[in-house]
């Protein structure tokens, strides 16, 4: 914080935000890596043009629907020896799919007051909380609950599901149940009730269960379980 200039104007476009030092402190501490080895991919070399040096990076995120991207540049300028103005563009990039409204992206997330590097701590944030914690085996999990354990508010969860990684909770939430049931399928030694399967993962309806199986593997499942047992012989 020692390199801002005390009247610092922070211009952060994607929210429609301005912010001075005060406000600045907790925005920088939000968005700076908090993993050894983490980083923010430049996407151009670093351009100086007068007192203003101009930066490019990426920031991308997996997502339900593939890999996620936002792209971002920031223009800034110095005076005194000390940052004086910042002035930052960010983009969301993915494929755009049928009924996504790309207009509505930026007002929700002035409300919300996520930058793009905020956004992509969330993502890692959600992930390592499924991967660690197992919440999906809860057949009662709600998004409440995971906004919550994740520390941060519904409407933040629910944006960052249903407007970046383009899907909805249940889905997220059903995806996970599913790769923990295909894990212990593999693992099996003996013949299983996949039936049995569905709900130790987490299922509580087996018609949602064969709907999201069938999206995800292409097979029912005792297709799927036929073709692992004639894998298993060879």
């Amino acid at each position: 914080m020692a390199l801002y200039h005390p009247a610092v104007r922070y211009n952060d476009f994607f929210q429609n935000r301005v912010l001075g030092l005060e406000e600045l402190r907790a925005y920088v501490a939000a968005s700076m890596p908090r993993e050894a080895g983490e980083d923010i991919v430049h996407s151009d070399r670093i351009r100086v043009d007068g007192c203003t040096a101009f930066i490019q990076y990426e920031v991308t995120l997996s997502g339900g629907e593939g890999l996620v991207a936002f792209r971002a540049s920031e223009a800034i300028t110095v005076r005194d020896g000390l940052i004086w103005q910042v002035n930052e563009y960010a983009s969301l990039v993915r494929e755009q799919s049928a009924g996504d409204s790309r207009a509505s992206l930026r007002p929700a997330v002035s409300r919300l007051g996520l930058s793009p590097r905020q956004l992509s701590f969330m993502a890692e944030d959600l992930e390592h909380y499924f991967q660690r914690r197992q919440p999906y085996l809860n057949p009662a999990l709600d998004l409440q609950q995971v906004a919550r354990e994740c520390g941060y508010s519904r409407n933040q969860m629910s944006y960052l599901l249903n407007q970046v990684l383009g899907q909805s909770f249940y889905r997220y939430v059903n995806q996970a149940r599913l790769h923990h049931l295909l894990a212990e399928l593999e693992r099996a030694d003996a013949p299983v009730r996949i039936d049995d399967l569905a709900f130790a993962a987490g299922f509580n309806s087996l018609s949602a269960f064969y709907k999201c199986f069938r999206q995800h593997t292409g097979l029912s499942p005792k297709a799927y379980v036929k073709q692992i047992s004639l894998r298993t012989r060879t």
